[in-house]
């Protein structure tokens, strides 16, 4: 069972990379999370996999992710193994101690944890951008070995080496990542131009159903959008704006979505 969430697709293509491989069922966090008769119990089988997916934000789990496991129920859990392998674009921070945390009050254990280096997406904040083309390249072609290196290891291996920390990951995910979780994601200044066709792409692909249309005019409620950046990213035209910050920086969405 392989648990994710993705914004861009990068972690819905690791996914279902693994899923392809391990034959496993594939379950959306933000679809479940929007049910509102879910009780987040899900049953496994004794031999069963589980897989958590998802992208780094601020260094930590994206918030649908964390709210999600919060929630979860593994029904008939008997030390099966349980597995995380979390995307971003240089490294994670402590996001595997995040997970590690919850899933233990759960008396869940982690087995391993890895992560797959992707293009950056993320354009909401100064001093971010996505990456330029021949890094893009780069990132999705060593993604492919990773993917390999960590199906290796989840037969023979430890782990060890496939988990990018990175530096001053107290810094960032003690005190950077909760400032985001709590303040960050109410900052909302997305808003669309007038080159915006109405396809409504945008309030179909968003994970918490937080843009709508009032009118002819795009509207975002900032009480319940995370930041995941799809609609900006994924926009056709590109009439979709965050304030002035990502007026002059690129998009990108995986390939394959």
């Amino acid at each position: 069972m392989i648990f994710y969430f993705s914004g861009t697709g990068n972690s819905l293509w690791v996914a279902k990379e693994l899923a392809n491989f391990y034959n496993e069922k594939l379950i959306s966090v933000s679809e479940e999370l929007l049910r509102s008769d879910n009780d987040f119990s899900y049953s496994i089988c004794p031999d069963e996999k589980i897989f958590f997916v998802f992208p780094v934000h601020s260094w930590g789990t994206d918030v649908l992710t964390f709210r999600f496991l919060k929630k979860i129920n593994l029904v008939g859990y008997q030390n099966q193994s349980v597995f995380m392998v979390c995307t971003c674009g240089d490294n994670c921070g402590y996001a595997a101690k995040i997970v590690k945390g919850i899933l233990r009050k759960k008396s869940v254990a982690l087995t391993r944890y890895y992560s797959v280096q992707m293009p950056n997406n993320y354009v909401l904040m100064r001093g971010f951008n996505v990456d330029d083309k021949e890094t893009e390249i780069r990132k999705l072609t060593e993604a492919h070995n990773k993917i390999r290196l960590i199906i290796d290891d989840i037969s023979t291996g430890t782990g060890k080496g496939l988990y990018v920390q990175g530096k001053f990951a107290f810094l960032k995910t003690r005190i950077i990542y909760p400032l985001f979780r709590k303040y960050g994601i109410k900052k909302n200044l997305f808003y669309a131009k007038d080159t915006c066709i109405s396809c409504r792409l945008c309030i179909d692909i968003c994970p918490t159903k937080s843009i709508f249309m009032r009118g002819r005019t795009l509207k975002w409620n900032k009480n319940t959008c995370v930041q995941c950046t799809a609609c900006i990213n994924r926009c056709p035209v590109r009439a979709i704006e965050y304030g002035k910050i990502s007026e002059t920086k690129g998009h990108y969405c995986h390939p394959d979505m």
